[in-house]
């Protein structure tokens, strides 16, 4: 978690001053047009270190800025108002950042962090592998101990940014004479390291966003890893809680309407703003999506007062991606084959077809919604859980992933 020792409320001339402070800094430096520019994210992340302003409530000496999650409210609520520059980050910061603080040394957090913070490096995550993908713990990829150093061998998939990634935080199976559930261990690994083998993806909208990533006996220093041996799986729970909420709530800081502000710059470019049944189909994405926010306003109110992220964050996930698919449904009805056919040497005229063409990866990324929708159903309402044949069976023993 993030620290939360610095708590105390702000008085109305402090918040005020931090938001001018705040609104100073994007006024300056956040810049249309930058999306999946990781070179302009990089450069504006450094800056908003030198002004003291990245990594808000992560502790001083680890890189951070020391400040309050009062401060990160003010923070949020003020950039949503500006053009977002960090998108690109969303792992490296919302999702490996939080679970090296949470779970790193003191050495591991020291060495990494401030890096991190600063965006001097970039760091991905490895958990999907082709036989283990919603069934994350079905995973085969293995370490195995020789001495000093750890020995990688196996295969992920669909890691986001692998190929720009300095780092990785990934998770190996380390003794397959426990449950598949158990005798996972997570590690910090240098994607420059020999043996690491980063091949991209080509992508519906054009781009090389996911890799597969191939490890041939790689070799991780024993220093490297991250948290506790053979509890893996429960720090992958809390990096994959991570996850949801960053992808759930990115932008919570204040209530926000960015699809249905797409999608009426569309119904304008149409000529079909007037049109009633469009009007209404554009209200509903409205609604839904100042729904969203609020909901993931309660839930970083949860985690400013010091909760680590729960099984709520998959709500914000998964309406996140109802939101996209009844998007995708009403850009196709305005646009029609316009909706997925564009200009590629016009960046702003492509940005609702790249929504529309990549609103299908919404219910796969972060968790499918079909999981999201498990996770819900026994952790939030109650619901019984699946039936279960392999508790206690150790992996070794099991037909799981690509073992036939």
């Amino acid at each position: 978690m993030t620290d939360t020792s610095n708590t105390g409320k702000l008085s109305t001339e402090e918040a005020d001053a931090f938001a001018t402070r705040c609104r100073a800094f994007l006024t300056e430096h956040a810049k249309p047009g930058q999306r999946r520019n990781i070179a302009a994210a990089k450069e504006f992340q450094g800056k908003l270190a030198e002004a003291g302003l990245a990594g808000l409530t992560f502790a001083s000496e680890f890189g951070g800025a020391g400040l309050s999650s009062e401060h990160e409210r003010i923070w949020r609520s003020v950039s949503s108002e500006f053009p977002a520059m960090t998108g690109e980050f969303v792992i490296s910061h919302g999702m490996c950042l939080p679970v090296l603080n949470e779970f790193g040394t003191d050495d591991q957090k020291r060495r990494y962090m401030p890096d991190n913070i600063a965006a001097r490096t970039m760091w991905c995550q490895m958990f999907s592998e082709p036989g283990a993908g919603s069934d994350v713990a079905s995973l085969q990829t293995r370490a195995e101990r020789d001495g000093d150093e750890w020995t990688l061998n196996g295969q992920k998939v669909w890691t986001t940014l692998a190929h720009e990634s300095d780092f990785g935080v990934i998770i190996a199976r380390t003794d397959p004479e426990q449950p598949k559930h158990a005798g996972i261990s997570m590690f910090i690994l240098d994607m420059r390291a020999p043996g690491v083998d980063i091949r991209p993806i080509h992508q519906i909208d054009g781009g090389r966003h996911f890799n597969e990533v191939f490890f041939t006996d790689v070799r991780i220093p024993a220093a490297n890893l991250l948290g506790e041996y053979n509890n893996g799986w429960r720090q992958a729970t809390a990096m994959l809680m991570y996850e949801r909420v960053a992808i759930g709530s990115a932008g919570s800081g204040s209530i926000s309407q960015p699809m249905y502000d797409i999608l009426l710059a569309g119904a304008r470019s149409a000529g079909r703003v007037d049109d009633p049944v469009v009007r209404d189909q554009l209200m509903e994405i409205y609604a839904m999506e100042t729904t969203k926010s609020l909901v993931a306003m309660r839930t970083r109110a949860e985690m400013k007062a010091g909760k680590a992220p729960g099984p709520g964050g998959s709500l914000g996930k998964l309406y996140g991606s109802v939101i996209a698919w009844r998007f995708r449904e009403i850009a196709m009805e305005i646009a029609g084959p316009g909706s997925q056919a564009w200009d590629t040497t016009d960046g702003r005229a492509a940005e609702l077809q790249t929504q529309v063409v990549g609103s299908f990866s919404s219910s796969i990324a972060g968790g499918t919604d079909e999981i999201q929708r498990n996770i819900i159903g026994d952790r939030v309402l109650g619901l019984p859980r699946d039936i279960s044949v392999d508790t206690g069976v150790p992996f070794k023993d099991l037909k799981v992933g690509t073992v036939r």
